[in-house]
C-alpha cells in the first residue's frame, strides 16, 4: 500500500483516544455477521471475564473464606462461577452504556471508509500491472475525498463522544460539525466515467450518512 493511503487510514489507537472505548469492545451487527469477528470478540471477552472473576475470588477465599471457615473447595468453585456470570454481565451494561447506537453506526462508517482505502489499493496494483488505465488525476479527485472524509469521520467521532460524556450539552462549535460535505460533492460532480468516479460516489454516500448521524446526534440534546 502506497504511503498516502497508509496515511488516510484511523488506526485502532487514534480511535481509542477519539471515543474513549476500544473499537473491540464494541459488539456490532457487523461484528456479529463475521463469525470469526463474533468468536474473537467472544473468546476475549470470556477470558477477560474469567481473570477479573478468578482475581475477586482469589482475593475473597484468601481473606475470608479460609480464615472463618477453612478450606471449602466447592464454595469456591460455586462462588467463581457466581461472580464469572456476574463479571460478564457487568461488562455487557457497561457496553450498552458505553456503545450507543450512534457509535456502533460511525463504526460501521469508518469500516466502509477503511473498505474505500483497500479499493483504491488494488486499483494501484491493477494500474502498475497495466489491466487499469485511470488518470492520475482521477486518483487524486478520490485521495482529497477521502482526506475530507477522513476530517469528518474524526470530527463525528469527537462529537459523539462529547455528547455521550456531557448528556446535557448542546454543541454549536464549528470544530466539531461535519463541514466537508459540499467540497466532496464538487469533486464528485467534476469527476469522469471511471473505477475512481464510482469510488468517490462510496465517499460522497459515506459522507451523507456521517452528517445526518451527526445531525441527528445534535438535535437529540
Amino acid at each position: 500500500m502506497q504511503a498516502d493511503l497508509i496515511g488516510l487510514e484511523i488506526s485502532k489507537g487514534e480511535l481509542r483516544r477519539l471515543t474513549g472505548v476500544s473499537p473491540d469492545q464494541v459488539l456490532r451487527p457487523a461484528t456479529i455477521a463475521n463469525r470469526q469477528q463474533r468468536l474473537k470478540f467472544w473468546q476475549s471477552e470470556i477470558s477477560l471475564s474469567l481473570l477479573i472473576a478468578t482475581v475477586i475470588v482469589g482475593l475473597v477465599y484468601g481473606l475470608i473464606i479460609l480464615p472463618f471457615i477453612g478450606s471449602a473447595i466447592p464454595l469456591g468453585i460455586l462462588l467463581l462461577i457466581i461472580v464469572f456470570i456476574l463479571v460478564l454481565l457487568g461488562r455487557s451494561l457497561w457496553r450498552s452504556v458505553h456503545s450507543p447506537k450512534s457509535l456502533k453506526q460511525l463504526l460501521d462508517a469508518l469500516d466502509q471508509y477503511h473498505a474505500l482505502i483497500v479499493a483504491v489499493d488494488v486499483n494501484d496494483q491493477l494500474a502498475v500491472s497495466g489491466e487499469l488505465d485511470d488518470s492520475l488525476n482521477n486518483r487524486d479527485q478520490v485521495l482529497t475525498a477521502l482526506q475530507l472524509l477522513r476530517e469528518d469521520l474524526v470530527r463525528a467521532f469527537k462529537t459523539e463522544r462529547l455528547l455521550r460524556d456531557n448528556k446535557k450539552l448542546l454543541t454549536h462549535d464549528q470544530d466539531l460539525s461535519v463541514n466537508n460535505l459540499t467540497s466532496i460533492q464538487t469533486l464528485q460532480a467534476n469527476s469522469q466515467a471511471s473505477e475512481y468516479s464510482l469510488l468517490l460516489n462510496q465517499v460522497l454516500q459515506i459522507a451523507l450518512d456521517v452528517q445526518a448521524q451527526v445531525r441527528k446526534l445534535q438535535s437529540s440534546r
